[in-house]
């Protein structure tokens, strides 16, 4: 029996926050299984920088460079992607935010408010926007980068952890919700992953997060990359609005 290799050849794939870290690591990765890839990301010169390596490896990609928590640039983006792609098929949400180390008493509503505008309702913008297109092509897929502190919390990033449980909340009402369609939702909680988002965070709960991990590291954003191509595939077909943990060892269930 020949094994599947899932391939992507003639999707699309968007890929928010897709300018560096587990974003662009995903990027390369579903380029590399065929698909045709929107780096979505606020920073211009990342996103620049992300398109010329993965043009540079043979493959077709275009830079967004928008602020997913406007509605309009979102909305935009998505006309954008099917103006020059042709189609969009997969969206990957990996946009997001450690915000400020504090405890609840040291954090105040604006900061509460950043995070969760951008990694959550960021999230429910782009994941809205994606289902035009999805709908009238009858398939998508749709994975969200949530978070270990989604289902445990991590103390002292109160507002991460809680947009991430959102994240993850929200993941499986949409899957619910489109689970008689070719539409296919989840999300993808990693534990500490080695990024550039590590510099938001301090060293103590860094350790403390590690120490918690029973492979005894932080993962590598190649390791999650591999998760959401499966993900992203047909092959994953029989399995909607389900949080897939990416975390050595911390959550078996």
């Amino acid at each position: 029996m020949e094994l599947p290799h899932f391939s992507l050849d003639g999707r699309v794939a968007v890929i928010t926050g897709g300018a560096r870290g587990i974003g662009l690591a995903i990027a390369h990765r579903l380029a590399a299984a065929g698909a045709k890839i929107a780096v979505v990301d606020l920073d211009q010169a990342a996103s620049d920088a992300a398109v010329a390596e993965l043009q540079a490896a043979g493959h077709t990609a275009i830079a967004c460079v928008i602020d997913v928590t406007d509605e309009a640039q979102v909305e935009a983006m998505t006309q954008q992607v099917v103006d020059q792609l042709g189609s969009y098929d997969i969206l990957v949400t990996s946009a997001a935010i450690v915000g400020r180390n504090a405890y609840a008493w040291e954090t105040s509503a604006d900061e509460w408010r950043q995070v969760l505008d951008i990694n959550l309702t960021g999230a429910w913008l782009c994941n809205r926007a994606a289902l035009g297109p999805m709908r009238a092509s009858k398939y998508g897929r749709i994975i969200n980068i949530a978070s270990i502190a989604g289902k445990e919390g991590n103390p002292k990033l109160g507002p991460y952890s809680a947009s991430k449980a959102g994240v993850i909340g929200m993941t499986k009402s949409l899957g619910k919700e489109l689970a008689d369609t070719e539409i296919r939702v989840h999300s993808v909680a990693p534990a500490v992953i080695h990024t550039p988002m590590l510099d938001q965070v301090s060293q103590e709960t860094i350790d403390y997060m590690v120490s918690k991990i029973p492979v005894g590291r932080t993962g590598r954003p190649e390791e999650v990359a591999a998760l959401v191509h499966y993900l992203a595939s047909e092959d994953c077909s029989f399995t909607t609005g389900s949080c897939f943990d990416i975390s050595g060892g911390r959550a078996t269930y």
